[in-house]
C-alpha cells in the first residue's frame, strides 16, 4: 500500500455505508422508534437488548456496555481490524475505490489481516480451479455420489487440493505472497527443506465469516494412502479462531434472523444437506465442540426470543452422547428453546438426505425432543434399570 488512506475517503465511506446493514451481518436488529434499531450487544452477554443503532447518525451505542462508535470502529471492534483494514473492509463493501496520501507510511503491527484474507481468497479460487481440473475428478465423484450437483460446489465454494506438495504455495507464490504469510494463513507448513502445502488430496470448503469473508477451510480426505485425520482444518491464525466461526452462517444468517431457529450439525456435508433439502439455518462447528462463543454469535442473529428454536443434532454414539451432554451443559444461556433431533438407522443429515431424501432431512427436525430430555435419557442409558442399583445410580446421575 503506498500510504494513508486519504481522509477525505474515510468520510465518504463512512457517509456511504448503511450501519445498519452493517450491523444487520452479526445483529438481529428490530425497529425502536423513528432512526432507531436496537439488538443484542455483539460486545457482552446480555439478556435484554440495549444495544442501539442510529442509521441516519451513522452511529451505534450500547446502554449496557458502553461501547459506541460508527461504522469503522463496529468493524474494528467485531473482527479485531487496524483502523486502516476497516475503511478498507468498507471500502470493499460499497465497491469505493480508496486513494492514499503520497510518501506517508503505516505502521504494521503483526501480520496484515488484510493480506491473510486476500491469500485466503486466492486460495479458494485456486481450490475451485483445481476441483474441474483433470485431478479433480476423484472430488467431484465424492461429491456426486453423496447427492452435491455441481450447482452446489459453487453455492458453497467447494474445491479440491491436488496431491502434490507445493501446488498451492507455488500459485500464491506467483501472486506475489511470501511464504511467512502462507504460514500465517495456515495454508502452508513449514518442513526441513521449507514451506509445503497444508492441504493435498483433499476436498475442501471454505469457512467464512457472516460477511462471506473465507477464514480458514475444513478438508477431508479423499485417499486410502492419505495417513492424515479423516478431517483436517486450518490451524489457528490471526485471521481463524475455531471457537468463534460457524460453518455456513454466512448462509444461514438470513434464515436464522428471520425465522428464529437455528440448526446445529456436526460437518459441512450435513450443512450442505440440510440447505439444499431446504433448512437453510443449518450450521456447524469446526472441529471442535459447540461453545460459549458460537452461543453468543447464535444469539445474536436470532434476538431473544423465548419462542426461538434452537436444534441439535448428535450422533447416536458415545461422541454424541457425549457432545449431548456438552451442549447441554450451556443451554441455560439460550434464551431460546433448545432440542435435539435423532436420525433413524445412525444416520446424519447428509446420510439422511443421500438415502431417503430431502422430505425426511426436514421430519428430522420436526420429530425433535427437548435437549433436557435427550441429555437425561443419555446420562442415565448406561445404567441397568432393571435392578435396584441400576435405578438408584440412574437417579443420582439425574
Amino acid at each position: 500500500m503506498a500510504g494513508r488512506i486519504k481522509a477525505s475517503d474515510v468520510e465518504e465511506v463512512k457517509r456511504r455505508v448503511n450501519i445498519a446493514d452493517l450491523v444487520g451481518d452479526y445483529v438481529a436488529l428490530k425497529n425502536a422508534g423513528i432512526d432507531s434499531m436496537k439488538g443484542l450487544c455483539p460486545f457482552h452477554d446480555e439478556r435484554s437488548p440495549s444495544f442501539h443503532v442510529r442509521p441516519a447518525l451513522g452511529y451505534f451505542h450500547c446502554f449496557g456496555c458502553g461501547e459506541s462508535g460508527d461504522a469503522i470502529s463496529f468493524v474494528q471492534k467485531m473482527d479485531h481490524l487496524s483502523f486502516a483494514e476497516a475503511v478498507e473492509r468498507l471500502a470493499s463493501r460499497i465497491n469505493y475505490v480508496l486513494t492514499y496520501e503520497e510518501g506517508s507510511t503505516r505502521r504494521e503491527d503483526g501480520p496484515n489481516r488484510a493480506r491473510l484474507l486476500a491469500a485466503n481468497l486466492a486460495a479458494t479460487d485456486y481450490f475451485k480451479d483445481q476441483l474441474m481440473s483433470e485431478e479433480g475428478a476423484t472430488a467431484r465423484v465424492f461429491l456426486e455420489q453423496r447427492g452435491f450437483p455441481a450447482s452446489s460446489w459453487q453455492q458453497f465454494g467447494g474445491g479440491y487440493a491436488p496431491r502434490g506438495w507445493d501446488g498451492l504455495s507455488g500459485h500464491l507464490a506467483k501472486l506475489g505472497y511470501t511464504p511467512q504469510e502462507l504460514v500465517q494463513a495456515g495454508l502452508v507448513s513449514e518442513g526441513q527443506r521449507g514451506v509445503y502445502d497444508r492441504f493435498r488430496g483433499r476436498v475442501l470448503w471454505p469457512i467464512r465469516d457472516t460477511s462471506g469473508q473465507t477464514l480458514g477451510f475444513g478438508a477431508r480426505k479423499l485417499y486410502e494412502d492419505d495417513n492424515g485425520p479423516k478431517y483436517l482444518n486450518t490451524p489457528e491464525t490471526p485471521v481463524y479462531h475455531k471457537s468463534r466461526v460457524l460453518y455456513g452462517l454466512d448462509l444461514a444468517k438470513k434464515a436464522i434472523s428471520r425465522g428464529h431457529r437455528a440448526v446445529v450439525v456436526e460437518g459441512y456435508t450435513d450443512v450442505m444437506a440440510c440447505h439444499l433439502a431446504g433448512v437453510e439455518s443449518a450450521v456447524a462447528t469446526c472441529g471442535t465442540a459447540f461453545g460459549r462463543e458460537h452461543i453468543s454469535m447464535l444469539r445474536r442473529i436470532m434476538g431473544d426470543d423465548s419462542a426461538s428454536e434452537v436444534i441439535f443434532t448428535f450422533d447416536p454414539d458415545e461422541a454424541g452422547q457425549k457432545a449431548a451432554l456438552r451442549a447441554f451443559s450451556e443451554e441455560q444461556r439460550f434464551t431460546a428453546q433448545t432440542y435435539a433431533a435423532i436420525a433413524p438407522h445412525g444416520y446424519d443429515p447428509a446420510d439422511v438426505r443421500l438415502n431417503l431424501g430431502d422430505d425426511a432431512v426436514r421430519e428430522l427436525f420436526e420429530r425433535k425432543v427437548p435437549l433436557f430430555e435427550f441429555a437425561l435419557k443419555q446420562a442415565i442409558s448406561r445404567f441397568d434399570l432393571n435392578s435396584v442399583e441400576g435405578r438408584v445410580s440412574a437417579l443420582r446421575q439425574a
